[in-house]
């Protein structure tokens, strides 16, 4: 990511119409527990490729709520997430789909999807009627992921629409407009 660059934005309109959730075998679903801090931000740097704390990004908010933090594990050990969040300026009816991260050596396993599906059937059995989700250029497999499921580029700065361009060139994907 370039420095100063805004976050892309994303919607998807309806939680009606998601796929049902259906969990690799051989791996499990769950929700944080308070050991899971360091597992976190371990599957977070690696996606990310930067050092983001725990504390700063889902572990203080108020209110904190444990279940919105999902896991995927595989041998007992994290090896996916992401948060059924909200933000205010969203509205009540919107989830909001936060950090969402997969480690590379259980790729091509359909896993950052699944992470992500969940979190999305979790916001809709919260009664969220549609999300939104924030994200870099530079995260062509999510954004790929993210469009799989659903969720739509929202043009909130000047440059989004040139921005967008780029990464539908790079996904080799026809663009938004």
């Amino acid at each position: 990511m370039r420095q100063g660059l805004s976050k892309l934005v994303m919607k998807k309109d309806s939680l009606d119409d998601l796929p049902p959730l259906v969990i690799p075998e051989g791996y499990s679903l769950r929700s944080f527990h308070p050991v899971d801090v360091t597992e976190w931000e371990y599957i977070i740097r690696i996606s990310f490729a930067r050092e983001i704390a725990f504390g700063d990004k889902v572990g203080f908010e108020a209110p904190f709520q444990p279940e919105k933090i999902l896991f995927l594990c595989h041998q007992g050990l994290a090896i996916a997430t992401a948060v059924a969040w909200e933000k205010e300026e969203y509205g009540p009816d919107c989830g909001y789909l936060h950090m969402v991260g997969a480690l590379p050596g259980h790729s091509g396993k359909g896993l950052g999807y699944t992470i992500a599906l969940a979190a999305l059937h979790r916001m809709r059995d919260e009664g969220k009627l549609a999300a939104m989700l924030e994200t870099d250029d530079f995260r062509l497999a999510a954004i790929r992921i993210y469009r799989k499921l659903g969720f739509q580029p929202v043009f909130m700065e000047k440059d989004h629409p040139t921005r967008w361009d780029h990464v539908f060139l790079e996904l080799q994907e026809k663009g938004p407009h």
